[in-house]
């Protein structure tokens, strides 16, 4: 397990891309309702570490085996467009799993779903940054 901490990145550093590259650790903040795409079940959920939150795609078992202030390390991970959302997701490659609970030191803002990404026009397979939409998720709004 020590290679993997090694390899650990923090949310900020993550970059949209089609590959299973995201290793990560991070708090469950907030948890949207389950819904049915196609055959499969699927919810979202804010999740954040100490430089960044993100919106994180649970699909089928995932949904109910993870609650709010759940510690979840991701290995493999994905950080992508799903439905014209950026999501961090396990994908079919990636595990996730529940590490710990509620003793983690989190921000919610910048929040990297609400930054626009576009294809780097001198290289294909990268993204850049093209706009920060807003700086906090607009699914789940920060309490006042």
């Amino acid at each position: 397990d020590s290679e993997l901490k090694e390899a650990m990145i923090p949310l900020k550093d993550m970059v949209p891309a089609a590959a299973n590259n995201i290793n990560t650790r991070f708090i469950i903040l907030d948890k949207g309702k389950t819904t049915l795409e196609g055959e499969s079940k699927a919810c979202l959920a804010l999740v954040a570490d100490e430089t960044a939150a993100v919106h994180f795609q649970f699909w089928g078992e995932e949904c109910d085996a993870f609650e709010l202030g759940d510690i979840v390390c991701l290995v493999n991970g994905i950080f992508s467009y799903n439905r014209h959302n950026l999501v961090v997701r396990a994908g079919r490659r990636g595990k996730i799993e529940k590490v710990g609970e509620f003793t983690i030191v989190y921000v919610e803002t910048p929040n990297l779903s609400e930054i626009r990404s576009v294809p780097d026009p001198n290289n294909s397979n990268k993204y850049v940054q093209e706009s920060v939409l807003s700086p906090y998720s607009r699914i789940f709004p920060p309490l006042p």
